[in-house]
C-alpha cells in the first residue's frame, strides 16, 4: 500500500509540476513578456495603443477597417492611405513614424521612415528575416520562396531568377501577347458598351502564367486557381481573428475545416501536373514547372527541393502570382480611363515604336511613357500594401534597440502616400514625377518606393510583371480608347491585395 501511496503522490507531484510549468509559460506569454515588451519599447520613445488581453489590437483594427472600407468613395480622390489602413494612418498621427501593436500577445512594431525601412529590408547583418506565417496564412503560402529564409529559399531563388529574368522574359513574349490578342478578340463584341476590365485581366494573367510557368491553358488549372481564390478569401477575412487559449484552441471553425479541406484538395492537384510532367522524363521543359520538377528528383541532395517545397512554389504561383498584375492593369486602366490626356501620350509613343504590330521586348524596354504611368500607378494604389519581418536577434538601428521576437511591418501605402516625400500633390496622378527616374522621384530615397519591395529579397516577378503589364495596354492602346463608364463605382479595398471591390468598368470605342 505504501508503495501506490508514493507512486499516486509522485503522480500527482509530476501533474502538479507539469501544470505550473504550463501556467508559468502562459502566464510569460499572455502577460509578462508583452508587458517588458511595452516598456522596453515605450522606454526609447516608440509608443502605441495599450496591449489587451486576449486579442491584443485586433479587434479595434477590424473594426477600424470595417467602418472605413465599407461604402465607397464619393469622389474619384486618390487618398486612399486613411481608408485602406486606418490604423496605420491613426496611429502614425497618434504615436509618431514608429509605434507597437498587438495581434494577441505578439509585438508588431511599424516603421514609416525611409532610412529604417532601407536597413530592416538590406538584411545586411541577418537580423530581420522573413516573417514565420501562422494558421491561415501558412496553409495558403507554405514553405514558397516568398517566405522561406536560408537555403531553402537560395535553391529557389536561383531558379526563379533564371526563369523570370532577362532571356527567358524575352522567350515569354510571344505567349503574354498571344493572351492578350485572345482577350482583344472577344473585346470586339463590347464596342461601345461597358465592361468589367478587372474581371478580364483577372482571366488574362491566369492564362499568361499558366501559359509561361506551367506550359498549359487556363483551363487546365482552373480548378486549382479557384481554390487558391477560395483558401485567399478565407485567409483575408480571419487575418485580424486571434485563437483564444482554450476552448477555440480545440474545436475547429467553419473557416478552418474549408480550410484544411481546400489545402489538401490543391496539393493533391499540384501532384497529379508534377506527376504527368515528371512523366515526360526527356522533355520536361523549361518553364517553372518543369524546372521545379526537375530539381524535386535531383540526384544531388545539396540541389534538391522537397516535394513539398516544391507544391508550395506552384501554389504560390497559382495564387500571388498572377493576382499582383491582375491588379497593376486595373488600376491602370482606371487611371486612364480618367486622366484621357496621358492615355493620348501613351498611345502616341506606342504607335510610334510599334505602329500596328505586336510588341517586342526591345520596344518594350524603351517606353518611357509608359514607364513613368505604370511607376504612377503603383505608388498610387500599390498592389502589395504591406512588408513584413521579424526581429532574430536583438537589433539597432540607428539609436533604436529593437529586442527579438517581434514582428515588424512596413506599410507600402504610408510610403507612397507621404507629402513629405512627394509633395503637396501626393495624391494627385502626376506620371511625369517619375520622368527623370524613381531617385529622381524621391529625391534620391532608395526606399520611398517599394511596389516590389527591397534588397536581397525583392519581389523576384518584377520584371515579369511589368513587361506583362506593359504589352497588355500596348496592344488595348493600339486598338481602343476608353472612359470611365458612369456605373463605374470607386470603391478600393484590401482583399490580400488592392483590387478594386466592385471591379473598373469603362466604355470602349475602337480605333
Amino acid at each position: 500500500m505504501s508503495e501506490v501511496r508514493t507512486i499516486i503522490l509522485l503522480s500527482s507531484t509530476t501533474l502538479f509540476l507539469y501544470l505550473l510549468h504550463t501556467l508559468i509559460r502562459f502566464l510569460n506569454k499572455i502577460w509578462r513578456n508583452p508587458i517588458r515588451l511595452q516598456t522596453t519599447m515605450s522606454s526609447q520613445g516608440v509608443k502605441g495603443p495599450p496591449y489587451k488581453f486576449p486579442h491584443g489590437n485586433t479587434k479595434e483594427i477590424s473594426n477600424m477597417r470595417i467602418q472605413s472600407m465599407s461604402k465607397p468613395i464619393d469622389n474619384f480622390s486618390h487618398d486612399i492611405f486613411p481608408r485602406i489602413q486606418p490604423h496605420v494612418y491613426a496611429w502614425t498621427k497618434a504615436y509618431g513614424t514608429k509605434f507597437v501593436t498587438w495581434h494577441g500577445s505578439q509585438c508588431q512594431l511599424f516603421i514609416t521612415e525611409p532610412e529604417i525601412i532601407k536597413e530592416v529590408l538590406m538584411n545586411r547583418e541577418g537580423a530581420f528575416p522573413k516573417m514565420e506565417m501562422e494558421g491561415y496564412a501558412k496553409k495558403l503560402l507554405g514553405e514558397a520562396l516568398i517566405t522561406n529564409e536560408g537555403e531553402k529559399w537560395a535553391k529557389i531563388r536561383k531558379l526563379a531568377n533564371h526563369t523570370f529574368h532577362a532571356e527567358s522574359l524575352k522567350s515569354m513574349v510571344p505567349e503574354m501577347s498571344y493572351s492578350v490578342s485572345k482577350m482583344l478578340e472577344k473585346w470586339k463584341n463590347y464596342e461601345g458598351i461597358e465592361i468589367d476590365v478587372f474581371k478580364e485581366f483577372g482571366l488574362l494573367t491566369t492564362e499568361v502564367i499558366s501559359r509561361t510557368a506551367f506550359g498549359s491553358s487556363y483551363l487546365e488549372g482552373k480548378h486549382i486557381f479557384e481554390m487558391v481564390a477560395n483558401l485567399t478569401a478565407i485567409t483575408v477575412r480571419n487575418v485580424y481573428k486571434v485563437k483564444v487559449p482554450g476552448i477555440s484552441m480545440i474545436l475547429k471553425s467553419d473557416d478552418e475545416i474549408e480550410a484544411d479541406r481546400l489545402e489538401k484538395k490543391i496539393k493533391s492537384s499540384i501532384l497529379e501536373i508534377a506527376r504527368k510532367r515528371g512523366e515526360l522524363v526527356e522533355n520536361i521543359g523549361s518553364d517553372y514547372l518543369g524546372q521545379l520538377v526537375k530539381i524535386s528528383n535531383e540526384s544531388d541532395l545539396k540541389k534538391r527541393i522537397t516535394v513539398e517545397q516544391m507544391i508550395d512554389e506552384i501554389k504560390a504561383v497559382y495564387g500571388a502570382g498572377h493576382l499582383t498584375t491582375t491588379s497593376l492593369l486595373g488600376w491602370c486602366v482606371f487611371l486612364l480611363a480618367l486622366n484621357t490626356e496621358w492615355q493620348e501620350k501613351a498611345r502616341d509613343e506606342v504607335k510610334r515604336t510599334f505602329g500596328d504590330n505586336k510588341p517586342d521586348s526591345d520596344g518594350i524596354a524603351r517606353l518611357k511613357i509608359m514607364n513613368m504611368i505604370i511607376n504612377e500607378c503603383m505608388r498610387l494604389y500599390p498592389p502589395v500594401l504591406t512588408v513584413t519581418r521579424k526581429v532574430a536577434k536583438e537589433a539597432k538601428i540607428g539609436e533604436l534597440i529593437i529586442p527579438p521576437n517581434i514582428n515588424i511591418f512596413v506599410s507600402i501605402l504610408a510610403l507612397h502616400h507621404n507629402p513629405k516625400i512627394w509633395g503637396k500633390d501626393v495624391h494627385l496622378f502626376r506620371p511625369e514625377r517619375f520622368s527623370e527616374g524613381v531617385a529622381k522621384a524621391t529625391n534620391n530615397n532608395g526606399a520611398a518606393f517599394l511596389p516590389f519591395g527591397l534588397g536581397p529579397r525583392t519581389c523576384v516577378g518584377l520584371n515579369f510583371t511589368t513587361n506583362e503589364a506593359k504589352i497588355a495596354l500596348t496592344m488595348i492602346l493600339q486598338k481602343y480608347e476608353f472612359v470611365l463608364s458612369p456605373n463605374y463605382v470607386h470603391h478600393p479595398t484590401d482583399a490580400f491585395i488592392l483590387t478594386p471591390k466592385n471591379g473598373v468598368q469603362v466604355i470602349l470605342k475602337g480605333i
